[in-house]
């Protein structure tokens, strides 16, 4: 899924970083690792090959197109060559689009254990930007007439319900696609393989707490795109995985894009890897991911097909062979009409369909997206005004790093495409100032055993700025019989901090004050007193007493 729970792609179970420490998960492992178990390392079919020896080096075989000699992509490979080597990325692959031009390489290893170059069809999880996946499927379906994106829910799915009765009559297809569904969005829960794990997941959806009205406020949704892969699976009569791949995968010839294991057999797999005291390790209880939750992040595919995926996005809405497979105006509608808008790890005009919409000091949208999940940690962006696209795969933890450098800072889009993000720079505030702003911060997840986690940050003012301190809590009634290690690892506590560079908005900042390269914003209520803070996109209520 996009963007980190508790910390910068993809909202997604995740592996969290202590000091010298990082990859310590805070998922519940019991139920990550008993399903790791039955798959090992089967899922990740690599051969032998001699180890590589020193630090990552790129590796063209197979993979390397377009100008090699190219400067502006010579530093791009010096960049994520020295990242590998200093975040503990075994193996990353790129995607350049710049004025028509194609530029794809693979970066080091698939394995450190069995290692075997990456290369342009090495495939790896992409996480969250399977969202513009599901979008781009109903989109197709908007345009042969069998969903209105403005319609309710109720028209497709009748059953359908959360906790509040209001939002499940009123949200719209719109609304699931854009973030402004309102209701708890970060669950987790696994309803196995069978064909029947969406429509499973989306009955469970009857408890989750509404948090804002549908369509007033930004707040990243996974559950919300589950509801948008079963009125696929229920409009098309095909599983979710059949009917993407029959609607959208298969016509543009993405050959290397597939939902399952199984299906990738064969392949050049990227394998998932923890850093653990510097260095990376190899960690197959990573791979597998939830068959409910394939709407929302369960694509593997290689950074070629990604570009192809980029290419069609920016185009005329023709496969490479002509089929028409959406038209131009649906393209752009995706890229459009803003929901509500806010942070998600950088400002946002708000989503499209499926898409992040980020502005410029320029005035030129930049549309994007990226992926998290354990150990595969992805980015995707396009200017569309500058046909330029970028992205990013890798196959560690360490990716988080390189990633926010290529996506978040402004290091590629200037360079790339000459745009930059909006300007901020931090403030320090009289303590007045601050004090709206501080107290208690809680959200909620639901895990994939479908247990309720709190995840709790303590505001204070601090130097003109504001100091947290976050913790996540596992589950009421957790089982007695867990480890002391386990239990401790469930309420570890993670420092963190905010300057404010305009009302409301915020410089994200690490422990030591620094700022860390994202932003997040704070929501007030009707009354004008803050009422949430939205941090990588989910919404913490401000409990003030």
């Amino acid at each position: 899924m996009n963007e980190d729970l508790l910390s910068a792609g993809s909202g997604a179970p995740r592996s969290t970083a202590s000091p010298g420490r990082q990859g310590t998960s805070r998922w519940s492992r019991r139920g990550f690792l008993s399903t790791a178990a039955a798959a090992g390392c089967a899922t990740v079919s690599l051969g032998t090959a001699p180890p590589a020896a020193g630090s990552p080096r790129s590796a063209p075989q197979g993979g390397g197109t377009g100008d090699t000699g190219n400067p502006l992509f010579s530093a791009l490979d010096a960049k994520i060559e020295e990242a590998m080597r200093t975040y503990a990325i075994p193996g990353a692959a790129v995607g350049v689009l710049l004025n028509g031009q194609e530029y794809v390489k693979g970066y080091g290893v698939t394995n450190v254990d069995h290692p075997v170059p990456v290369d342009g069809d090495t495939v790896f999880r992409v996480g969250s930007t399977t969202k513009t996946f599901t979008g781009t499927t109903l989109m197709r379906l908007a345009e042969r007439g069998k969903v209105e994106l403005d319609a309710p829910v109720r028209r497709y799915l009748p059953d359908f319900a959360v906790a509040d009765p209001f939002a499940s009559a009123q949200v719209t297809l719109r609304q699931l696609l854009n973030h402004s569904a309102g209701w708890l969005g970060d669950d987790y829960q696994d309803f196995g393989p069978g064909d029947d794990a969406l429509a499973r997941f989306v009955a469970s959806m009857a408890r989750l707490p509404q948090l804002t009205d549908p369509g007033e406020v930004f707040a990243y949704n996974n559950a919300a795109l589950c509801v948008a892969g079963r009125i696929i699976e229920v409009v098309t009569g095909k599983a979710y995985e059949a009917a993407v791949r029959e609607l959208v995968i298969d016509p543009l010839g993405l050959d290397h894009t597939r939902f399952s294991s199984d299906e990738i057999v064969g392949f050049n797999v990227a394998a998932s890897h923890n850093v653990v005291d510097g260095k990376a390790v190899l960690e197959p209880a990573f791979w597998p991911q939830p068959r409910s939750l394939a709407p929302t992040g369960g694509l593997i595919s290689s950074v070629r097909d990604q570009l192809s995926w980029a290419r069609f996005h920016l185009g005329d809405g023709t496969a490479p062979d002509g089929t028409r497979v959406l038209s131009r105006q649906s393209l752009e509608e995706m890229r459009s009409t803003p929901g509500p808008g806010g942070t998600l790890v950088v400002e946002l005009d708000g989503m499209g369909v499926t898409w992040m919409l980020r502005p410029t000091a320029q005035g030129r949208r930049i549309v994007q997206h990226g992926g998290t999940w354990p150990g595969q940690i992805s980015g995707f962006m396009m200017v569309p005004s500058r046909g330029f696209a970028l992205t990013l795969l890798t196959n560690s933890e360490g990716g988080k790093r390189l990633r926010d450098e290529l996506f978040t800072d402004d290091w590629a889009l200037s360079r790339y495409a000459g745009v930059t993000n909006l300007p901020a720079t931090a403030m320090s505030l009289r303590g007045q100032e601050l004090a709206p702003y501080e107290g208690r911060y809680m959200a909620q997840r639901i895990n994939d055993e479908g247990a309720m986690e709190d995840v709790v940050t303590e505001m204070t003012r601090h130097n003109g700025q504001l100091h947290g301190t976050q913790t996540a809590h596992g589950p009421a009634g957790q089982d007695e019989a867990a480890s002391e290690e386990e239990d401790s690892v469930q309420d570890q506590s993670t420092e963190l901090g905010a300057a404010f560079y305009k009302q409301d908005f915020a410089l994200d900042l690490d422990a030591e004050g620094q700022p860390i390269g994202t932003r997040s914003d704070f929501v007030r209520g009707p009354d004008g007193k803050v009422l949430w803070w939205r941090n990588h996109g989910r919404l913490y209520r401000h409990q003030t007493q």
